[in-house]
C-alpha cells in the first residue's frame, strides 16, 4: 500500500519527521515537487538534518529515494547535500535516483528570480530567490533543460545559448558568459548521469513486483500555484494531484493521503494569513517552536491554528488522516484558541475563499479552550498525554474534518503518538505501528 504525505498548511509543518519515522514501512520514498526551497528538518539521536531536494527517507539504509519530474534541481545544491550527508556517514550511492524529465535549475535561474522579485515592488512574492520561479516558468515555456538533455551536446549548447542571451537581455548589469555557463553544466553531468532513471517506469516496475512507496510533498497545501493563496504561493503543485503528474503515476496507485499541520499555524513570504499574532503571544509561539526557515533563517509568521484553511486542504486533497505536529510548543498555555471561521465585513464566512484580497480583509472567529500545564514533550502514548491536550487535539479534529492518526511530541523521531484506532480505521492495510 502507498502513501501520499503533504503539507495541509503554509508549508513547514513538520514533514520531514514524518516521512523519517514513517519510511522503515515503505521500500520506496518519492519526492514530486518543490526544489532545493524545502527544509525537511530531522533529528535522529540528536543529530539534525536538513533535506533540501533529496527525500527524507534517505537516512534510512536500504531505502532507495526517488526525484521525480515534478521537481526542479539545482546540481549544486543536489551535491551539497550528498556531500553533506556523507560526512555522517550516509551513502546515497544505488539508492538515490533523479528523473531524466527533471528540469534543472542553472545559474541564470536566479538572477532572474532576483530580477522578478526586485520589479514586484510592494506586491513581492517573498521567494527564496534560488531560481525555482524561474526553472519552472522555462518549463512551462517550453525552453527549460532537463536531466535528459545533458546527454544531447550539441542539443544542450544551443539550450544553454539561447536562454543566457535571453537572461543578458533582461539583466542589464552584468553579463553571462554562456559558454562558461555550458563548461559548467557538461561537468555537472558527469556526476549526475549515473543517478538519472526514467522515475515512471521505475515506479511501474516497482508497483509490478509489490514494493510499497511513500510519497513526499513539499512546501504545502496553501502555497499550491492553483489552490494556494495566489499569487503568493510557490510555482508547483503541492497537493495531492502534483504527486501524479510530478512522477508519472496514475491516481489509483495513492493509497491514502496524510496530511501534516501544526498544532498552530506558520506561514514564511507574502500574503494573507488570518489568525497571524502581531504581539507577545505570536513571539512565544516563534521562540517555542524555533519557527525560522530551515533553508533560509527567516523568522516564521505565527498564529492560532486555522481550521478554515485546514478543512479546505482536507477538501482539496482528500485527506484520509492528519499528523499534527508541535504540540509541546503549546505547553503551559492557560488559554488556547482555535480559528472556526472567518468575519469579513457582516458575513461569517466557514469557507476558504479564493479570492485573495477578501482572505486579506478576514477577521477570524476564534473558540477559547483552557490549557494544560503538565508537559506533553515526547509523550509516546496518547492516554498519557494532559486531559486538556487530548480535549484539545478531539477539537481538531472535529473541526478539521479528519482524525489524527500521529501527534508529535518533540523533534526526534520517536518522541510521536502513534494512534493504531485511527489508522485501522482510515487506512486499513497500512501497517504503521512503531
Amino acid at each position: 500500500m502507498n502513501l501520499a504525505v503533504l503539507g495541509a498548511q503554509w508549508g513547514d509543518e513538520g514533514k520531514g519527521k514524518i516521512v523519517d519515522l514513517l519510511t522503515p514501512r515503505f521500500d520506496i520514498v518519492a519526492r514530486y515537487q518543490g526544489g532545493h526551497n524545502a527544509g525537511h528538518t530531522v533529528y535522529v539521536n540528536g543529530t539534525k538534518f536538513v533535506l533540501r531536494l533529496i527525500p527524507s527517507g534517505i537516512l534510512h539504509p536500504g531505502v532507495t529515494c526517488l526525484i521525480g519530474n515534478g521537481v526542479v534541481v539545482d546540481p549544486q545544491a543536489l551535491f551539497a547535500e550528498v556531500d553533506e550527508l556523507a560526512k555522517n556517514g550516509i551513502d546515497v550511492d544505488g539508492r538515490l535516483f533523479v528523473s531524466d524529465k527533471a528540469h534543472l535549475i542553472l545559474p541564470y535561474h536566479r538572477d532572474l528570480d532576483l530580477l522578478a522579485e526586485a520589479r514586484r515592488g510592494e506586491r513581492k512574492i517573498g521567494t527564496t530567490s534560488r531560481g525555482i520561479g524561474p526553472a519552472y516558468e522555462d518549463k512551462i515555456a517550453r525552453r527549460g533543460i532537463r536531466v535528459g538533455d545533458l546527454a544531447d551536446p550539441k542539443g544542450l549548447a544551443q539550450s544553454v545559448r539561447d536562454n543566457v542571451s535571453a537572461r543578458n537581455r533582461l539583466v542589464h548589469d552584468t553579463t553571462m558568459d554562456w559558454q562558461s555557463v555550458l563548461s559548467q553544466v557538461v561537468e555537472i553531468s558527469k556526476r549526475l548521469t549515473p543517478m538519472v532513471r526514467d522515475v515512471s517506469l521505475f515506479l511501474s516496475e516497482a508497483f509490478t513486483s509489490g514494493k510499497s512507496v511513500l510519497f513526499e510533498g513539499a512546501q504545502g497545501t496553501l502555497l499550491d500555484i492553483d489552490h494556494g493563496t495566489y499569487p503568493f504561493v510557490t510555482s508547483s503543485n503541492a497537493s495531492v494531484g502534483g504527486v501524479c503528474t510530478g512522477l508519472g503515476i496514475g491516481p489509483r496507485l495513492i493509497g491514502g493521503v496524510m496530511g501534516v499541520v501544526k498544532a498552530y499555524a506558520t506561514r514564511v513570504g507574502e500574503g494573507p494569513m488570518p489568525t497571524e499574532l502581531h504581539d507577545d503571544m505570536g513571539q512565544r509561539l516563534r521562540d517555542g517552536g524555533n519557527e525560522y526557515g530551515a533553508v533560509t533563517g527567516r523568522p516564521r509568521r505565527c498564529g492560532w491554528y486555522d481550521a478554515v484553511a485546514v478543512r479546505y486542504a482536507a477538501r482539496i486533497n482528500g485527506l484520509d488522516v492528519l499528523a499534527i505536529t508541535k504540540m509541546d510548543v503549546l505547553d503551559g498555555l492557560d488559554e488556547i484558541r482555535i480559528c472556526t471561521g472567518y468575519r469579513c465585513g457582516d458575513r461569517t464566512l466557514t469557507e476558504f475563499p479564493s479570492d485573495v484580497g477578501q482572505l486579506a480583509a478576514c477577521v477570524p472567529v476564534y473558540e477559547s479552550m483552557p490549557g494544560w500545564s503538565e508537559p506533553t514533550k515526547g509523550v509516546r502514548r496518547f492516554a498519557d498525554l494532559p486531559t486538556n491536550a487530548r480535549r484539545y487535539l478531539a477539537r481538531l479534529e472535529e473541526v478539521s474534518g479528519v482524525p489524527a492518526a500521529l501527534v508529535s511530541t518533540g523533534s526526534d523521531r520517536n518522541d510521536t503518538i502513534l494512534r493504531d484506532d485511527v489508522i485501522a480505521a482510515r487506512l486499513p492495510g497500512f501497517k504503521l505501528a512503531i
